[in-house]
């Protein structure tokens, strides 16, 4: 189940051990107490990096005008509602990965009609409270642990960054990682690209070879 394998993954996730413990709490506290909306709203974050308006206004299989859509079929993400125009802010198409796309279909299956719903079957179009009682649980988790830490610039953002981040230290090109994530490759070089394991290899084999 996905639920069980992003966990693992989170909780494995050892060169930034606050980020995993912060989605694990959020994960179980979306699970147990905020009626699962904001479980799948983490889970759309880390799988594609959207932006969190972008997420909340994600249909299932129906292409909208006020939203983008999943084609659970295609296994596509198509970021940018029907006939709205390029702007700044990057909302291309995306392949989604076969594990994501997989709980996606189920969750079609059952008649869901958006990515981030509550238990009546309406569109969430606010998730400040659960976020923040999320980041407090988290920070009462550290506590416990002797840990102080201040997660209050943790934001929904939040999830773009340790997407990318993860997909360049699992060895994404940054021009691959700029596509799938709609961020231009200059500016994933510039921000996360000491994160990728070929971060300037070329120089540092240039280096070692010098006399």
């Amino acid at each position: 189940m996905i639920h069980s394998s992003l966990i693992q993954a989170l909780l494995t996730y050892s060169r930034a051990p606050v980020i995993p413990r912060l989605w694990f709490t959020i994960w179980w506290f979306s699970l147990r107490v905020d009626g699962k909306h904001l479980a799948d709203f983490i889970l759309h974050g880390l799988y594609t990096g959207s932006r969190k308006e972008t997420i909340l206004a994600m249909h299932i299989d129906t292409p909208s005008l006020t939203g983008g859509h999943v084609d659970t079929v295609q296994g596509i993400l198509y970021r940018k509602p029907r006939g709205k125009s390029e702007t700044a802010k990057r909302q291309r198409p995306a392949r989604l990965p076969s594990r994501y796309l997989a709980h996606l279909r189920r969750q079609a299956k059952r008649g869901r009609r958006y990515v981030v719903e509550d238990y009546r079957g309406n569109r969430v179009g606010d998730i400040r409270k659960g976020w923040s009682r999320a980041r407090e649980l988290a920070q009462e988790l550290a506590r416990a642990r002797g840990i102080e830490i201040d997660l209050s610039d943790v934001t929904p953002h939040t999830l773009k960054h340790t997407a990318i981040t993860w997909a360049l230290q699992k060895g994404a090109s940054i021009w691959e990682t700029g596509g799938y994530f709609s961020t231009s490759p200059e500016t994933i070089n510039r921000v996360y690209g000491h994160h990728s394991p070929d971060f300037q290899k070329g120089a540092i084999d240039a280096l070692n070879r010098s006399r």
